[in-house]
Parts: structure tokens; sequence; C-alpha cells
């Protein structure tokens, strides 16, 4: 190991020490665990319920209530609940400054990034058209079949409650053999990226699309930040495309974007809430949700994201500095790939050596008091398809690294005290064991 690595790694030790000691002295964990910038972890709406509130250092999951709204956007809410509008002209209007924003044809508010892509499919199976929006999810007859990039997903039943028939396409030969004249619509994921690894080709897949008048749609739910993306796809030549209102965006959690192509965001609306007789009729979406997206939208394009990445990487730091007095523990920040794309505290270890794996960790974490969230492998809400995967070869070294997150995005402050000095205290029990 080279002198300045030795030097850095001695400096980040130190740091982490005087940070436990600063906690022992101020007896900030027991402080923050009760109040948080005016707010109760004891006593406050959810647990007069019994349900305990917890400190998120996860990915914005929808299990775990996703992320925090902007305080503009609760101030923009708020105001909405006082008047009394037109829910379509409100969406129209809404769209015409989500376009300006955007670049596309035009958009809409829609109940998360998963409503966008039934009221998306719903549309380019009938259009506008009243017999068959009525008819919905009955599609019989009509171009109904969704071609599905890459293959399932485990949220395209949004997509088949609509009326949507799958078909898996796996590469652009693939497509161009599958799209027929009942091909109603392609759907894909993206990653948000700004220069993405292994990403599907979006220009061939646009192309070969176009020429057979089939609409792609694009699932970027988690493609804010960068905002830059709001505009990416348009130029793309993307005929529809999703985001969620609820993740990175933080706007309201029921709430997500969809822009495009105008005469088929004209015909999401007349397919969606509040059109009686829709297929998405209960897919509601209140002025409160159209003009907190719309917030939140706006509040992105003040941000300075190096800014907000320097303010997340301290809050990283310190959690990173308390953890380097850990023996056998590598950690590294870094910027999350793929979508929610925030910076990240990603924490190996050897699972044989600490004596505790990252969901045994992720679980005492849970459990703790208060309660912390972190990334493990960790969700209990989804329905799985009945083909098990196979489980990793125990002979295998690699199978023996544990590896959990603690993200970013989430952390209220302070709330990184108490994360660096739980996880410490729990791995370090471990490895006594």
């Amino acid at each position: 190991m080279s002198y300045p690595s030795t030097r850095r790694r001695f400096f980040k030790r130190a740091w982490g020490y005087a940070l436990l000691g600063y906690l022992s002295l101020a007896g900030v964990r027991s402080k923050t665990a009760t109040r948080r910038g005016g707010h109760s972890f004891r006593d406050n709406v959810y647990t007069r319920l019994g349900v305990k509130p917890f400190i998120m250092a996860n990915i914005p999951f929808t299990f775990l209530s996703a992320t925090l709204m902007w305080p503009e956007v609760r101030e923009a809410m708020d105001e909405a609940s006082q008047y009394f509008v037109d829910i379509v002209q409100l969406q129209r209007a809404v769209g015409r400054r989500l376009a300006e924003i955007s670049g596309a044809e035009a958009g809409m508010v829609t109940s998360g990034a998963a409503g966008a892509m039934a009221v998306a499919t719903a549309a380019c199976i009938a259009g506008d058209d009243p017999v068959k929006i009525r008819a919905l999810p009955d599609s019989e007859g009509m171009r109904n079949e969704v071609l599905m990039w890459g293959g399932r997903s485990v949220f395209d039943n949004a997509i088949r409650l609509a009326g949507g028939k799958l078909k898996v396409v796996k590469n652009l030969e693939n497509l161009r053999d599958t799209i027929t004249d009942r091909s109603a619509m392609l759907y894909m994921g993206y990653p948000a990226d700004p220069v993405p690894r292994n990403a599907p080709p979006l220009e061939g897949i646009v192309s070969a699309c176009r020429q057979r008048g089939v609409p792609v749609f694009v699932d970027a739910a988690g493609g804010i930040p960068p905002v830059e993306n709001l505009r990416r796809y348009a130029k793309m030549g993307v005929d529809l495309y999703a985001f969620s209102g609820g993740k990175g965006l933080k706007g309201p959690q029921c709430s997500g974007l969809l822009l495009g192509r105008k005469h088929l965001i004209e015909a999401a609306i007349m397919n969606s809430s509040p059109i009686e007789g829709a297929v998405c009729r209960p897919m509601k979406v209140g002025k409160e949700e159209i003009i907190g997206c719309l917030a939140a939208v706006e509040k992105w394009l003040t941000i300075d994201l190096d800014s907000l990445y320097q303010d997340q990487d301290k809050k990283l730091e310190r959690i990173e500095a308390m953890l380097s007095t850990v023996p056998g523990i590598r950690t590294t920040i870094e910027t999350r790939r793929g979508s929610n794309r925030f910076r990240q505290l990603v924490v190996d270890w050897d699972e044989s050596e600490m004596g505790i794996s990252s969901n045994e960790c992720g679980r005492r974490l849970r459990e703790g008091d208060p309660p912390i969230q972190v990334l493990s492998n960790y969700n209990p809400y989804v329905i799985h398809d009945s083909h098990p995967k196979p489980k990793p070869d125990p002979g295998n070294r690699k199978a023996k690294i544990s590896s959990l997150t603690v993200y970013s995005l989430g952390l209220q402050k302070r709330e990184e005290m108490i994360v660096g000095r739980r996880l410490r205290e729990i791995l370090l029990e471990a490895r006594r064991v």
C-alpha cells in the first residue's frame, strides 16, 4: 500500500474516533432519536397509530414511503388545496408548462410511473375513440400487443390491466420480425446515467418502431437526477416516457410524469381520471398532486447537482470515518448507477471473517431504536414468479462477501451520526462473537 493511501486511512480512522467521542459526550444518539428538526420520533401522527417512523438510508422504494417532498412542493400543494378547478383543464395547462420545460410536445401528471405505464398503454390501444375507451380492458380486435424489450417486468401488470398483451423481444432483429399490425406499443427501460453502460440500442429501437407506426414508451421512473433527462428522451425521438414523482424528483409520492407526443398525451388524458368509463379512471390524481409534481419539476430547475452531491458526501464521509475503525471493512462512496443517481456509501466485508451477513445486519438496523433502513436485499412486498432463482455456490469465495448500501437521499440533519454509530456497533459486536 502506498504511503499517501496509508496516511489517508490513518486520518480517516482518527476522524472516526473523534466523531464517536463527540457522540458520547454530546448524547447525540438519544437526543436525535427523540427529536429531529422540531419533529419527534416518539410522538407523531404515525406513532399514535402504532406505526414507527425510521431513519431512511435506503433508496426511495415505494414500500418505504419513498422520499420527502421539497418544502416548495408542500407549499404549492397547500395553496392548491384551497381552490376548485376543472381537472382536465388543469392537466392540459400543466402539460403545456411541462412541454416548455422538457421539449416534449405535451405532458400530464399520473398516479406514479406505474400509473403512467397503464394510461400510456390505454392511449396506444384505444386512442381517443370513445367506443374503444369504454371497451378496455377488453382489447379484442384492437391493436393490443405490447412489445417488452429485454423481458418481462415485475411492474408489467400495469400494462396488462389496461388491455395490453405482452410479447418479449430480445434484440433488433427479433423486434423487426415481431412487429405486426397488432403491435400497439413498445415498452423499455433506459439507464439514467449521462453515459450509460450496456444501454439498449434506443436509436435503432425508435427507428424500427417508427417505420411500423409503433410508439416507444421509456420507463424512466428513477431517472431524475439529472434533471436534463426530462429533455433527453424527447431529443432521442421517444414517443412517450415517464418518471416517478415520488423518487428523486421529490414530489408527491402518488404522482408521476408522462411526457411525449401531443396526440398520445391527449389520448392518455381521455383514458384516465376523471373520465368516467375509462379503464384508468381509478388511478385518480388530485389537483394537489398535479400542482405538487409540477412544483417539484420547477424546483429541480434551480438545483446545483454538484453542490447537492457535496452535501450528501459530507454525511456519508462521517459514516465512512466511523466504520474505518472496524477491521475488515471496505467502503466506497459513489454515485448510484442506472437510476436514482444520488450519492451512496457501499460497505463490504468478508462474511466468514465478520460473522454476520448484510441481510442480518440490515435486520438489526431495522429493529433498533430508532429503526434504520439501509439497502440490504430487503423487500417483503414482492410477488415472485414461480421459477426460483439459483442459490449461490457456498464454495464460491465471492458468495461470502456481504455488501450493504447507505443511501444519502433520505438522510436528515445529523441522522448520519446515528447510522454510523449503530452500524459500527453491530459489526464490532458480530466480530467479537
